[in-house]
Order: structure tokens, then C-alpha cells, then sequence
């Protein structure tokens, strides 16, 4: 080594993206290279010299790589605080390392592989990552270390005056971060592999703050918008507006339930789902993208006004000049024309978002006093062999296409809650009432204000009917069919009110309460 007071870095990384780089800037700042297995194979053939760990320690990997820099020379040369171990660092021949560049195997990426076995999955747990990343980042005093290549430039743009102690503590804090994050992970994955439950055993959440937000649901309240640590910025949580003010809290919630509402109307139609306070206030399906729009608001406009408009296709010009006439806070559509950019650039509050498609969680979570309340999240699709007719006359198909419609836009719902719709599209709502037979009444009233006939339309329910008071409210306005869950005490009722009526009835065998 030609320094006189020898100086390393440790680099072992399991994501190579920038290695070479920073082995070289690390190089050209006077330190030593130590490395393992890839990384060292991959700084050598940059030209770098670089000293195996396993060259430095005196002592060579065993048991296939498992062990390796588990070591005293190791974590002595991390650990130590200069200026207070350096006569234990010279009894035992420790060297200081100064710098440890470490991430860690892909566990997340294995596991989520369909074939990928138990066996396969406990052989990328890292053990020695982890431990050197938090021997680093707990002797950030003395060490920098770093976890995401994301981090080599700052370190780099440090190297020629020494990184600050604000910076290493920055990076320490996120190492144990990342560390939390990785054994978060694999306890997730391995209990619920031994549970074999609908539900894992236990549940860890790693949370980065994407951006703060200008406040929560009031201004009292401070609010951030966070995405799970080591994911990639996708969907709402990963969009930025194209235009507008930044989105608020409030924004964020209804943008939610407009987009996953409008995804939930499914790709095959143009559909259009308008949202105020969480809850749908219209929605549509249509041939083209302009009918549907204009007819999820044709619902309720009053309501519509300062709400959130999601489309499920291109907004072009012509649409986004009829938007552009009403007042509205929030447009999610997957994409605009150049026309489109150039008209709502006239409306520069208005905020637009054009998300890419992901995976909605898993797993839903809410936090109650003193705990947390998690479950599967629902699934709106409706199972066409779960369809049951229950009355004496079936529904026609024109009625059968409202009925699949309609279950799905009463999911998009706050419970009780009841959808009256017709040529697949809402034109009465209910929601969040006490009882049931108070939405189906209000989701009528809100038809009746809006100038929209119920003659001919069908009815949803989000939950079975308690009584047939319901239908003989429906009956009255003209509803020809009903689809509902189904599971009352008194099924039998209900049939057969819808019977006297020649209402024609669909059980589903499932329920879509949203709290």
C-alpha cells in the first residue's frame, strides 16, 4: 500500500450500478480498495487495484461465501473510535476503514419470483451486509457509509475535504433505514410462508417521505405523502402534476378514489368516474371518452363542481375544452394530446396527473387507538359464476349490462350504499347513510334534483337488503332490476316484493361495504 497511514474502503455490492466510478474517485483520494467476490472482479477489471478482504483479514471465505467479513480486522477497523482504540487497532494490527460502500442481497426481488422455493430465498438473507452497515453507520462519527448508489455522487463531490459530519449522519440514518427495511422483509415473508395464512403474522412498514404536503385534511395538521423504502415512484404516490399547484392531502385522497374507481370500471369501455370527498358523484361508461364524461356528469353536477375527474383514456382537445368549462381541482387521465396540454394551459390551477399503471397494495392498513387495523384489499371484479337469478323474471340483456355496471360503480361507494344506473352510467347515488332505505331514498332525490328519470334504470346495493322496504322504494320510481349480495334473514321477502313488482333480482354472494 503506498499510504503511509493506511486508509480503506470497503466496497461489496450486490447492485453494481456506478461501482467502477467510485472505486476510482475513492482510488484517486488516497484509499485503499477492500472488496469480495463480484465487486472486487469488477473494480480489477476497471483498471483498479484492489485487495480482497479475504487478503487483508489473513483468513479466507469459508462455507461458500457465507463467511467472509465476519471478522475482528474487519468490524475492528469500522468500529473503532480514533483517538481512543488506536492502541487496540495497533496491538492487533487493525486498520482504520473509513468508508464502507455496502447493499445487500435482492431479497425482495428473489422472493417475489412465482418459482422461487424457501430454500432459495433463506440463501439471499445477508448477514454480513447488515452487520457492517450498522457498524458503519453507528461509528458515523468516524466513517462514512453508504447503502444506495443513489449516494455515490455526494460522497464523490466530499471526497477531496472529507465528508461533513451532517452527511455522514444523513447516511447513517439511512442505512439503518435500509437495514430495518431488509429484515422487515424477510420476517414478512418467511412468517407468512410459515403461516400459510390469507394474512401474514406480521407486517412491516418502511417508509420514505416522498414530499411534504401543504398540510393534512385541516391546516392545523401537519402531512406528508410517504412510498415504501427501496420501491420505484409509481402511481399516484410517483406522480408529479404536469401543471398546477402542488396537490394537497385532501387532493391525494380523492385522486385515489377517482383512479382506482375508473380502473375498477375496467379498460374495455371509455369510463369516467367524477369524485367529491372520496365518494363517486357520477360515473360512466361510453363508446367514446367525451360521452362518457359528459355523462358521469350529467349525475350530479352540482356536486361535481371543484371535484377530481378521472378518464380511463387520452384527453384531446374537444374533451378538454368541455372540462375545462366546469370548475374542477384535480384531472387523472393516463395521457393528453398536445391540444389538450394547450387548452387547460389557460387553467393553470387546475392539477393534472397522468399516473402509470401499478399494482394496487396488497394490504390495506388503519391506524385505530392503540393499534392497527390491516386486511386484503377488496376486489371489485365481479365472478360472473357467482351471479345468481332469484326471481321469477331474469333480466334482459341490455339490464344485465347495467346490473355488471352498476356492482361495479356501488363499490366506488361509502356504505350503506345504493347505485341507480342506466345505459351504464350513474344517475342516482346514495351514500353513507345510516340505513339502507335512507341512501336508496337520497341516491332518488339526487336523481330528481339532476332532472334524471329512474324509469327503466337498475338498483345496486352494496350489502344485502334488511327489509324489502327498499325495493317497494325502487318499485315506485320505476327500477326494473336489482343486484345485490344477497344473505338477509329475510331473502325471502325481498324476492318477493321484487316478484310483485316484476323486478327482476341478481345475487352475487359477495359484499363490497367500503368504511
Amino acid at each position: 500500500m503506498p499510504h503511509s497511514d493506511p486508509r480503506w474502503a470497503l466496497l461489496s455490492v450486490s447492485d453494481k450500478n456506478g461501482l467502477t466510478e467510485l472505486g476510482r474517485a475513492l482510488s484517486e483520494a488516497g484509499f485503499g480498495l477492500l472488496s469480495t467476490g463480484g465487486s472486487a472482479r469488477m473494480l480489477r477489471e476497471a483498471g483498479l487495484e484492489v485487495t480482497e478482504v479475504s487478503s487483508h483479514t489473513g483468513f479466507p471465505e469459508i462455507m461458500g461465501g457465507r463467511v467472509k467479513t465476519l471478522q475482528p480486522r474487519i468490524h475492528g477497523g469500522i468500529l473503532a473510535r480514533r483517538g481512543e482504540d488506536d492502541a487496540v487497532m495497533a496491538e492487533h494490527g487493525i486498520e482504520r476503514i473509513d468508508v464502507v460502500v455496502v447493499n445487500l442481497y435482492p431479497f425482495a426481488a428473489t422472493v417475489a419470483r412465482p418459482d422461487c422455493t424457501l430454500a432459495e430465498a433463506v440463501e439471499q438473507i445477508d448477514i454480513g451486509g447488515p452487520a457492517m452497515l450498522r457498524a458503519a453507520a453507528k461509528n458515523h462519527d468516524h466513517v462514512t457509509v453508504v447503502c444506495d448508489p443513489a449516494d455515490y455522487a455526494g460522497l464523490i463531490e466530499r471526497l477531496k475535504e472529507g465528508p461533513d459530519l451532517a452527511f455522514r449522519r444523513e447516511l447513517a440514518i439511512k442505512a439503518f433505514a435500509h437495514t430495518a427495511a431488509y429484515d422487515g422483509q424477510i420476517s414478512q415473508w418467511l412468517a407468512q410462508q410459515t403461516a400459510g395464512a390469507d394474512l401474514p403474522p406480521v407486517v412491516n412498514l418502511a417508509l420514505d417521505l416522498e414530499r411534504e404536503l401543504r398540510y393534512g385534511e385541516n391546516p392545523h395538521q401537519a402531512a406528508g405523502l410517504y412510498r415504501n423504502r427501496g420501491g420505484t415512484a409509481t402511481g399516484l404516490a410517483g406522480c408529479q402534476p404536469l401543471q398546477g399547484k402542488p396537490l394537497s392531502y385532501n387532493n391525494l385522497l380523492d385522486a385515489d378514489a377517482a383512479w382506482r374507481g375508473v380502473q375498477a370500471l375496467g379498460e374495455q369501455s371509455a369510463a369516467s368516474v367524477i369524485v367529491k370527498h372520496t365518494n363517486p358523484c357520477g360515473a360512466a361508461q361510453s363508446e367514446s371518452i367525451g360521452e362518457a364524461f359528459e355523462r358521469a356528469l350529467a349525475c350530479d353536477p352540482t356536486s361535481a363542481f371543484g371535484g377530481i375527474i378521472a378518464v380511463n383514456r387520452e384527453v384531446d382537445g374537444a374533451l378538454a375544452r368541455a372540462m375545462r368549462a366546469r370548475f374542477m381541482e384535480v384531472l387523472i387521465a393516463p395521457g393528453l394530446t398536445d391540444e389538450a396540454r394547450e387548452v387547460f394551459a389557460a387553467k393553470p390551477n387546475v392539477r393534472i396527473l397522468t399516473p402509470g399503471h401499478s399494482a394496487p397494495a396488497a394490504l390495506e392498513l388503519r391506524a385505530i387507538d392503540g393499534g392497527w387495523l390491516v386486511q386484503q384489499a377488496d376486489d371489485l371484479r365481479l365472478d360472473e359464476s357467482d351471479l345468481e337469478v332469484v326471481t321469477d323474471r331474469a333480466p334482459d340483456s341490455e339490464e344485465m349490462s347495467d346490473l355488471r355496471f352498476a356492482w361495479a360503480a356501488v363499490g366506488l361507494v361509502r356504505s350503506n350504499a345504493i347505485v341507480y344506473a342506466k345505459s351504464r352510467a350513474t344517475i342516482g347515488i346514495g351514500a353513507g347513510q345510516m340505513s339502507r332505505i335512507d341512501s336508496a331514498r337520497f341516491a332518488a332525490l339526487k336523481a330528481e334534483d339532476a332532472g334524471l328519470s329512474l324509469t327503466g334504470a337498475v338498483m345496486a346495493s352494496d350489502a344485502f337488503f334488511p327489509f324489502a322496504d327498499s325495493i317497494e322504494t325502487a318499485a315506485e320510481r320505476g327500477i326494473r332490476a336489482v343486484i345485490q349480495p344477497g344473505g338477509s334473514m329475510r331473502d325471502a321477502e325481498v324476492i318477493d316484493a321484487c316478484n310483485a313488482h316484476g323486478i327482476a333480482m341478481v345475487f352475487t354472494g359477495r359484499r363490497h361495504f367500503r368504511h
